[in-house]
Parts: structure tokens; C-alpha cells; sequence
């Protein structure tokens, strides 16, 4: 009853492949506007626990490897962290252990673990 019903199925599946192909490439361009809008997170004074902690990431890996969370982050899969935006963390290494650079070896001031490397801004 469809009106693709009566299409052969070498269109069909051409026409399904044509679509879930469009589908993704907007899909990838809505992902890179709402990275591009979403506002840098806002600067606030540390407590003090937290500028102990910034102080020490900056004592062990420098003030150049220092970055700060842009949006919340829901660890998924194992050692990824979960963090606050706001959060300051130092750079471990700028991939995974797979060689993906999107996802960023980082330690939070004790914990440490993977991130998304779009998540995170420099300090």
C-alpha cells in the first residue's frame, strides 16, 4: 500500500541508501553548529579545594597542558570519566589507546581517564 511498494527492489534499496546518506550528512552538519554555538563555559572563581587542585595539575604537567571542561560529560565506556563543565583537567595524551584523537587521555586531579578531545578547551 506504500507508494514504494511497487518499486523494484534495486531502487528501493537505492532510494533507502540515498536517504539514510542525507540523513547522516545532516546529521554531522547539525553536530558541528551545535559544537560551534554551544558557549564556552562561564569563568567563575575556584573554591578552594578546586584551586588546590588546579595548582597541582599545574605542578605535575604545566600550565600548557591544562584544559577546561565546555559541557558536561557522561563517561560511557570503561576508564572514560565523567566531569562538570567547569572543570579544569591536564592533558595526558591527545588520543586513545587505539590511536582515536577524538577521545583524549586526561587526569582530573586523581581520577584519570578518556574524554571527548571536542569537550575540552585550553585553560
Amino acid at each position: 500500500q506504500m507508494p514504494h511498494g511497487r518499486m523494484p527492489l534495486p531502487s528501493f534499496w537505492k532510494m533507502v541508501e540515498d536517504t539514510l546518506q542525507e540523513s547522516g550528512t545532516q546529521m554531522r552538519t547539525f553536530c558541528q553548529m551545535f559544537e560551534t554555538v554551544t558557549p564556552s563555559p562561564v569563568i567563575q572563581p575556584l573554591n578552594p579545594a578546586e584551586e588546590r587542585k588546579v595548582l597541582s595539575l599545574v605542578s605535575k604537567h604545566g600550565p600548557d597542558k591544562l584544559y577546561q571542561v565546555t559541557s558536561n560529560i557522561s563517561g560511557s565506556r570503561d576508564l572514560d570519566l565523567t566531569l562538570q563543565r567547569g572543570q579544569i583537567v591536564a592533558l595526558l595524551q591527545s588520543m586513545d589507546t587505539k590511536g582515536n584523537t577524538n577521545r583524549w587521555l586526561v587526569d582530573a586531579g586523581g581520577p584519570r581517564g578518556f574524554v571527548p578531545a571536542g569537550k575540552l578547551q585550553p585553560y
